[in-house]
């Protein structure tokens, strides 16, 4: 596509018809042939395929022809028409498709008809020209007429129309350039793939909207395909009940965690402020002490006061010992073996009494 622009940039200066088609296309569906007529001012001389890689004039484009029948046109397609495009520097595709009554006789029935056919080929990027009902054998007057220098096609032999090959006599005139066919894409795998999911399909379009006599679909069929419709329905509010069941457990385990650590981490807070408070070296057993000591010192008697130093005690003298005497053993008469009650003591009743 981009060698495509640059020719057209490099031909906008260029007044001739064929330069116009090109600038066409890129905005523009691809024009029918028998709309138009060859735009190649040049002389139209008989070119080799080697002539046509060195490169032509501007003004004088390999014109490269493809044909087909291009029902449910794909990717396949799309990249065969690729090929032929740029099999050459400077390329005019033309692109044949065949009429209904031609592709009937000789292939079969299609599902797209020829003007949809048509229409598709018209908007493919790589077709500068399409040629509506193009023959099913090229013939002479036919190349000469559209002016080809090559057709391109793969170069499986394609038997058809009583020939074992329908391009054996364009290969013999050296005008036939191959292309590679796509693997796992054409028009029969796609129809395969209707026809083994047809139920599947005909259930589809009746939940869509399309009556019964549109699709073809006797009358028990319509209704069994309505109730395996009402089935599949159900399974699908089953399975959303499910998901969303899931969904909810889910966040209710997530929540559940989410708790049992919270609680975990409270659990922990609250045994570290019971040992903190209760513990061996716990602040109860600190406050515990303090108040036991302070009831201790309530309960327990108070001690006599101590005489100060330097006044004599009142205690009576004892007889046959005189004061300041120095007895057997050497002390003071002034100390006595048993301790002499003081005035200040109070004396106990018993002792009174006795």
């Amino acid at each position: 596509m981009v060698g495509h622009q640059e020719r057209t940039m490099e031909q906008d200066t260029r007044d001739n018809g064929t330069s116009e088609s090109w600038r066409k296309t890129l905005t523009a569906p691809a024009p029918f042939a028998d709309e138009t007529s060859c735009q190649c001012q040049a002389p139209h001389e008989k070119l080799t395929i080697a002539q046509a890689r060195l490169g032509t004039p501007v003004d004088r484009p390999v014109r490269v022809y493809a044909d087909g029948i291009f029902d449910l046109f794909h990717s396949g397609h799309a990249r065969a028409l690729m090929q032929a495009k740029t099999l050459f520097p400077n390329s005019y595709l033309l692109v044949g498709v065949c009429s209904d009554d031609l592709t009937h006789k000789f292939k079969g029935f299609t599902v797209m008809n020829e003007a949809e056919r048509y229409e598709a080929l018209r908007h493919c990027r790589y077709v500068d020209e399409v040629i509506r009902d193009a023959p099913w054998t090229l013939t002479p007057e036919f190349l000469e007429k559209h002016k080809i220098d090559f057709v391109a096609h793969d170069d499986i032999p394609y038997s058809s129309a009583g020939s074992d090959d329908v391009y054996k006599h364009i290969k013999e005139a050296g005008m036939f350039v191959p292309t590679q066919r796509t693997e796992g894409i054409s028009t029969s795998d796609i129809i395969t793939r209707i026809v083994r999911d047809y139920d599947v399909y005909a259930r589809r379009n009746l939940q869509r909207g399309y009556t019964a006599k549109e699709l073809n679909v006797s009358f028990i069929n319509e209704k069994k395909y309505r109730f395996q419709n009402q089935v599949d329905k159900m399974k699908e509010k089953v399975k959303n009940v499910e998901e969303r069941s899931k969904e909810f457990v889910n966040r209710v385990e997530e929540k559940s965690h989410d708790l049992i650590q919270k609680w975990e981490e409270k659990s922990r807070e609250f045994i570290g402020n019971f040992l903190e408070l209760f513990g061996p070296d716990g602040a109860w057993k600190q406050m515990f002490q303090e108040r036991s000591s302070r009831m201790l010192q309530a309960l327990s008697p108070k001690q006599s006061p101590v005489k100060k130093e330097g006044l004599l005690s009142q205690t009576p003298k004892r007889p046959g010992v005189p004061r300041g005497e120095v007895r057997d053993g050497g002390t003071d008469s002034t100390e006595s073996d048993e301790p002499v009650p003081s005035r200040d003591v109070p004396v106990p009743q018993a002792s009174i009494q006795h």
